[in-house]
């Protein structure tokens, strides 16, 4: 930064010479400029030890700025100086350490082969770097990253050392805080999955002759119920005060949350009694917990496996256990499933079919939507159309909505689906309105987790004004099923913003589901799709017809029109008119079929039919 102090200056060796010289000189102007020369040495020499003094200041006040402790020590590793930052670090005074040896700060943690590597790094390269323990003046130990440099005098020996250290005790406060969140959950202090894998995975490595491992993976049933009952708070509570029990009854085992209300046990063993364990378990776990004056007894539905007899490996070993836990909930909840290979034969096509369908979204060109036509019991006029979502596997061919409907609503995945179902419905009735095919509605069913899950009235929205079709053109078809999931929450508003946006709103597969009469009252509806299971036997079928007759006067009194599906007779075509039914829909009339092929049948009935609009032709055309 400037230029070190030295005495090889030209002035002041110049002006000694000329003080010297002065006594000798044998006339008065002689010793004037000698005069001369040595004030202006003087002067020299007094900026120099100006700057000298300016420079000492400004090292010390970097020193006394810097948020590092410093200390410097003799050749004995005394005490010789420190900064205001180590006293704020450590609490010491400089008069309080002065003249001590720096290693009696050290805490005891360090032995002796850790000192004397400290001094040989010394001597060998005169630099040492690491970390290094210390004791507050409270006592108080802290870390602490230690910089210590050898600073040799003229001759190179008996160094001085510049020490320079940071306090990292936050430094590693936070470092423990991230291992724990990685490896601990948060609510109840209990491992979380990864750490619980770990922990699975050294156990199984340690395993020795005659000892097996249990699991069992517990779900508390209904908690989402318990949540909206008592509060979240509460629930928070239930929960910690859960694990706690769960860990003070698995005495020398391994507890842990993998996430919501779901515990894992592990325990080394080697006694062949996992079923009656599983079984303690419960009984244990059942018992009343006292929450805020709330005395609650849970439900346990319990997922149980074994190793080595059911793997060897902690990764095969949890998807087991999760088979056998979604088993035990599928048949019925508040029991326990131990894992069987069969689980493993039934959860394996399904998680393929689920990748796949992913892929079948992700991808595109495997789904596709058929239209089945409705027709006007009046003048067998074309009236509309259900769209029907089908898939084409490149492997497995057409798999039926039976069975990759429930599996998109079980992983999340029916919103994407009802989307992509929306969005193709619309760009269809665009073309066929600039094809000249009559102006029907297409019917789509909508499922309870599009409105619980997804956005539908927006979707709805931007579809309708991406692909210029009016919302009437669009109709919504919706279960009993649907409108009684609290999951939709109330459905009533929702439904009525859809009907004043235009859309028509109609319930599927009428009389099979929880009906009610009530809610056929307060909801904004347009139509009732009576089940095909109503219109099978007619119109032999005296309770059939019966039914069927009713259901039509009570439309008629409450301004519905009715949609009957399975027509497949004539006899059955004729009973619905006479009973005054509007609307059907069948393989009588027509089957399912992609949208070029009901295209295609409509342009030949429209050439066939003197009528312009060609719709009376379309419902006798071949089907």
């Amino acid at each position: 930064m400037w230029s070190a102090f030295s005495l090889s200056r030209p002035l002041l060796w110049l002006s000694l010479s000329a003080f010297s010289a002065s006594i000798w000189l044998p006339d008065w102007p002689l010793r004037l400029a000698a005069a001369v020369l040595v004030g202006v040495g003087i002067l020299d020499a007094w900026r120099v030890i100006q700057a000298e003094h300016r420079r000492r200041q400004l090292c010390e006040g970097a020193l006394n700025l810097t948020e590092e402790g410093a200390i410097i020590t003799d050749a004995e590793h005394r005490i010789l100086a420190v900064n205001p930052a180590f006293t704020r670090i450590t609490g010491y005074a400089p008069d309080e350490v002065r003249g001590q040896v720096i290693a009696n700060l050290a805490a005891p943690r360090h032995d002796a082969a850790f000192f004397e590597r400290f001094r040989q790094s010394l001597q060998s390269s005169g630099r040492w770097e690491g970390e290094l323990w210390s004791r507050r003046k409270q006592g108080e130990e802290y870390p602490e990253w230690l910089r210590v440099q050898a600073i040799p005098d003229a001759t190179g020996r008996d160094p001085h050392h510049v020490c320079l250290f940071t306090d990292i005790s936050m430094h590693k406060a936070r470092e423990k805080d991230l291992q724990r969140i990685a490896f601990e959950d948060p609510l109840t202090g209990l491992p979380n999955r990864r750490r619980l894998q770990d922990l699975l995975a050294s156990r199984l490595r340690h395993l020795r002759a005659g000892e097996m491992v249990d699991m069992a993976l517990i779900d508390i049933d209904g908690f989402k119920e318990i949540n909206d009952g008592i509060g979240v708070d509460l629930g928070d509570r239930l929960l910690a005060r859960f694990a706690q029990r769960l860990a003070g009854h698995v005495a020398g085992g391994v507890v842990g949350r993998l996430g919501g209300d779901e515990f894992l046990v592990i325990r080394t063993t080697t006694f062949n009694d996992h079923d009656r364990w599983v079984a303690n378990l419960r009984d244990h776990l059942c018992q009343p917990f006292e929450i805020d004056r709330h005395s609650l007894r849970l439900g346990l539905t319990i997922g149980s496996c074994r190793a080595p007899e059911d793997g060897q490996d902690a990764g095969v070993l949890f998807q087991r256990l999760e088979s056998a836990l979604y088993t035990a909930k599928r048949n019925g909840r508040n029991h326990s499933q131990r894992f069987r290979p069969a689980l493993d034969v039934q959860e394996g096509p399904q998680l393929r079919l689920l990748n796949d369908l992913r892929d079948a979204l992700a991808a595109g060109g495997q789904l596709a939507l058929h239209y089945q036509p409705q027709f006007r019991l009046t003048d067998d006029g074309l009236a509309g159309a259900e769209a029907l979502l089908r898939w084409h596997h490149p492997v497995d061919g057409l798999v039926s909505p039976g069975d990759f409907i429930p599996l998109a609503e079980r992983h999340g995945l029916m919103a994407a689906l009802g989307n992509w179902v929306i969005d193709q419905a619309l760009a269809q009735l665009a073309h066929w309105r600039r094809r000249g095919m009559p102006d029907i509605t297409v019917w789509i069913n909508i499922s309870a987790m599009q409105l619980f899950q997804g956005d539908l009235e927006n979707t709805l929205a931007a579809g309708v004004a991406r692909h210029g079709v009016p919302p009437s053109a669009l109709g919504l078809e919706l279960t009993e099923s649907v409108l009684l999931d609290e999951r939709a929450g109330d459905v009533a508003p929702r439904l009525a913003r859809l009907r004043r946006k235009g859309h028509p709103v109609a319930i599927d597969d009428f009389g099979t589901g929880y009906s009610s009469l009530g809610y056929l009252k307060e909801l904004p509806l347009d139509k009732l799709k009576l089940d095909r299971a109503f219109v099978r036997s007619l119109p032999e079928d005296r309770a059939d017809a019966a039914i069927v007759t009713a259901v039509m006067a009570m439309a008629r009194g409450l301004g519905l029109e009715v949609v009957a599906e399975g027509v497949e007779s004539a006899p059955q075509r004729d009973f619905l008119a006479a009973a005054g039914c509007e609307l059907v829909q069948g393989f009588f009339y027509g089957r399912p079929e992609v949208a070029e092929a009901l295209e295609a049948r409509w342009r030949r009935a429209d050439e066939a039919s003197p009528a312009p609009s060609g719709s009376r032709a379309l419902s006798q055309a071949p089907t």
